[in-house]
């Protein structure tokens, strides 16, 4: 594949189509779409490090590089920067494959918090 900017950082979490639902009215990708995504697949890679239920507490600044298009397939992947005692930070990267090519743009990163919950919805502590 042709990747711009070097390509990612970290594990592939996510892959997902970008479809015509999830448009503004200039045909381009929602943001927040974007951003469900990158919070869908921190709790993936975040529940599978606690090794239990995790939640966002925090997110940091995000802008977007480019916009993503209908069809083209969303990539997001996680890297995980540090881990507290009942928390983690993850490295989110969202790389577009654009539509029927093998080029991979980067369209936006963050890094999220997240805290891992026992069965009462309390801070818990992370396995090291």
């Amino acid at each position: 594949m042709t990747e711009t900017n070097n390509g990612p950082k970290g594990e592939l979490t996510l892959r997902t189509l970008a479809m015509p639902g999830d448009t503004n009215a200039a045909g381009d990708i929602f943001g927040g779409w974007v951003m469900a995504q990158m919070d869908l697949a921190s709790g993936i890679r975040g529940a599978e490090i606690a090794g239990g239920r995790i939640v966002t507490a925090a997110v940091n600044e995000m802008s977007f590089a480019m916009p993503v298009k209908v069809g083209d397939t969303l990539c997001v992947y996680t890297e995980l920067e540090r881990v507290g005692r009942t928390s983690m930070v993850l490295y989110i990267e969202v790389w577009a494959q654009r539509y029927l090519s093998n080029v991979m743009d980067k369209v936006t990163d963050a890094r999220f918090t997240m805290v891992a919950l026992d069965t009462d919805g309390k801070p818990t502590p992370i396995p090291q």
